[in-house]
Order: structure tokens, then sequence, then C-alpha cells
């Protein structure tokens, strides 16, 4: 039995960006939780006051689909071309042109080498079977740097950000979301050539503007009971502001001492909102025993212990807020996950969503002819506000 006022699915329907009149319906079940009713309150809020839906960086790692990497590369293309156009001496700058091409070829290995067997005569891995289909790190890299050079942080914009006009703003922010996505399609498709069980789609549904809400102590209790178990198919509570996780210092600045210049940088998270992620990738929780995993949540938790933090303090934010599921079955007819990606794949446009009588359409696409026009109207204010001495 549901708790009052969950008293039904929330209705998601995606469509065929490239064939308009060809839709697929998903349903997500809430959680028997305080925090589901409240995500399903604000969300519903957030329908109601028809917020638009972010659609630049909502679905990940879909080996199918159709923003392939040719798409891809000729859309980085197209934003270079805007950026080197602009004339930034004019604005009391140096001129900043950049020199590199992008190309399915230079940002990714080819599939040269497939061999069945990863070893070669002598025993030893045979380096060739690695590389295909990899991402060029270095080559992902240094498109990502000129995002930094002429963005800049949150805290600290570019002035090259602040003295461009609307278009180059845009393109400026495209190197940034096109770099990530490359990467994340590139490492998609070369898992489902090599062991398709490990592909990890995900949907990160978010909306311009959402509002946020303070996040209480019963809604926490989701991090001790879930930790950092994900399902496939379950929804997790959007991280819903800027700033790094504990997990995130640990892994991705090698487990440092927490004094107080490293714990600046930390924030527990503060809010939920209506916004919702889900994984479409195969469970990884400490019950499926996979080793690798095991072994990361053990040595994170000695980390905590160590640094004098309880592991199993809900304010410290470890891990994801579970919220719901999709009902599998009902939507899509099956429970076999790569038939479910197989499928996703063709319709990766959010078109509306609905709960309890509460509707939104979100009738824009990147197939679009003016989906960049649409974009940049949808984000003049916060150009405007960048653009401020």
């Amino acid at each position: 039995m549901l708790l009052s006022g969950i008293n039904q699915s929330v209705k998601v329907t995606l469509r065929n960006p490239l064939f308009k009149n060809d839709y697929l319906d998903y349903f997500i079940i809430p959680n028997d939780t305080q925090l589901a009713q409240d995500w399903v309150t604000a969300l519903k809020q957030v329908l109601t006051n028809k917020n638009l839906l972010e659609k630049n960086f909502c679905f990940m790692g879909f080996p199918k689909t159709a923003r392939t990497l040719e798409y891809l590369c000729d859309q980085v293309n197209a934003a270079i071309e805007t950026i080197n156009k602009f004339d930034f001496t004019l604005c009391g700058l140096d001129d900043y042109i950049i020199e590199e091409w992008f190309h399915p070829n230079t940002v990714r290995f080819p599939d040269s080498y497939p061999v069945e067997n990863s070893t070669i005569a002598t025993g030893k891995p045979d380096r060739r079977w690695h590389i295909g289909l990899q991402p060029k790190h270095s080559t992902l890299n240094y498109l990502h740097n000129h995002f930094e050079r002429l963005q800049g942080t949150v805290d600290n914009l570019s002035p090259y950000y602040r003295a461009a006009d609307y278009e180059t703003k845009y393109a400026i922010r495209e190197l940034n979301t096109i770099c990530h996505e490359m990467e994340s399609l590139i490492l998609s498709q070369r898992k489902a050539r090599v062991q398709s069980s490990w592909v990890r789609p995900s949907q990160i549904t978010t909306f311009l503007h959402a509002q946020r809400y303070a996040l209480r102590d019963e809604h926490r209790e989701g991090f001790v009971t879930n930790g950092y178990n994900r399902r496939f198919g379950h929804v997790y509570m959007h991280w819903a502001q800027i700033g790094k996780t504990l997990f995130e210092v640990w892994r991705d600045e090698g487990a440092p001492t927490l004094d107080s210049t490293v714990c600046e940088a930390i924030t527990e998270l503060e809010y939920y909102s209506g916004e919702f992620d889900i994984e479409w990738g195969k469970d990884v929780t400490l019950e499926t025993g996979y080793p690798w995993h095991n072994k990361e949540q053990q040595e994170f938790k000695d980390w905590l212990i160590a640094n004098n933090l309880d592991p199993k303090d809900p304010k410290l934010s470890l891990g994801y807020l579970p919220i719901g599921y999709v009902d599998l079955e009902q939507s899509f007819g099956t429970t076999d996950m790569l038939k479910i990606h197989d499928l996703l794949g063709s319709y990766l446009d959010i078109f509306s969503i609905e709960v309890d009588g509460v509707k939104n359409i979100f009738d824009y696409s990147w197939a679009d002819n003016d989906y960049k026009q649409q974009q940049i109207a949808m984000m003049r204010p916060g150009y405007d506000h960048s653009s401020r001495g």
C-alpha cells in the first residue's frame, strides 16, 4: 500500500526524434516512502510551472542512438567554427582560435583488431585488443581544455565567456556537453561490442530553474538502507546541487587526508527536487557480489573511519536515494535488459511527463532545425547575467 498522495504511476512518454509520430510510454512506480511522496509533489509542481526540460544532457551511454559519433563530431566542429569567427580582439582580448578538427577517427581508436583471444603467442595481454574502439583521451582532453579556458568556473567566469555573444556562449557550452557525450557514446559502443552486459546507460532528468526543497532527516534514511547500490530500471533522486561528494573526493583525489582545505570542496546533499535519474545498467549491489565493487566499498568505508567519519551517518549523504522503479513488463513487455536497451535507443527524447492528472509536453528536440535558437532563447537570462562586469 502506497503512502497517501502517491496513488498512481508517473507516465513518461518518449518520442522518436527522427519520426515524431512514433511514441513509447514507460511507467514509474514510486516507492512507499516519504521521500518518494515528496518527490511526486515536487514533480507535479515542476510540471504545473511548465519548467523546461533539459534535453542536451539527458540520455547518456546508450550504444544505439540517432546522435551518432559522426553527428556529434559535426556539431562540435560547427561550435568551433562559431567560436573562431567571433573577434575577441574587439573586446580587448587576445584572439582565440581552435585549430583542431574532429572526426570519428580522431576521437576513437579504430576497430582494427577483432580477435577472440586477448593474448598473443607469448601469453602476454594483447594491447591491440585493449585499445580497439577506445576513446582517444588526449584528443578529448584538448577539446575539454578549450572549454575550461573559454568558460572559466562558476565563481570565476573567463573574460572570453563574458565577452561572447549569445551564439558564441552557446558554442562554448557545446564544447563541454558534446565532449562528455562523445566519450560516453564511445565507451558504451565498445562495451556493447566486447561485453554487452556491462553497457551502463542512464537517464538524467533535469529541468531549468526547478524549485529545490530542503532535504529532511527522514529523507536521508535512504542513504543508510541503499548506500551505493544501483539497480536496473530503478529511479533515484537527482543530485540537485553543485559540489563534490565524499566518495568523489576519495576516488578522484587518491584518498586524501581530510583537512580543512579538502573539506571546503565537499558538499553533503542539502536539497531534493522534482528531478530524477534512472539507472538503465545492470544491478551493481553488495548483494550481487562483484569483487571489485565490494572491495571498493570496503576501502571507501575504511577511509571514512580513518578520517573519523561514521559510514552509517545519513547526514554524510553516502550513496543514492531511491524513489521508485520502472514497471518493465507493463512498459516494455520484457525485463530483458539488452532488449530494452535496443528498444529505448530509438526513443531517446522525452515528449511528455504526467502524474496524478498533471501533464507537461516538451515538444522540442535536438533534431529540430531551429533547436539551437530555441536553446539560446531558454538560456538568454543566464547569458545576460554572465555578461555583466
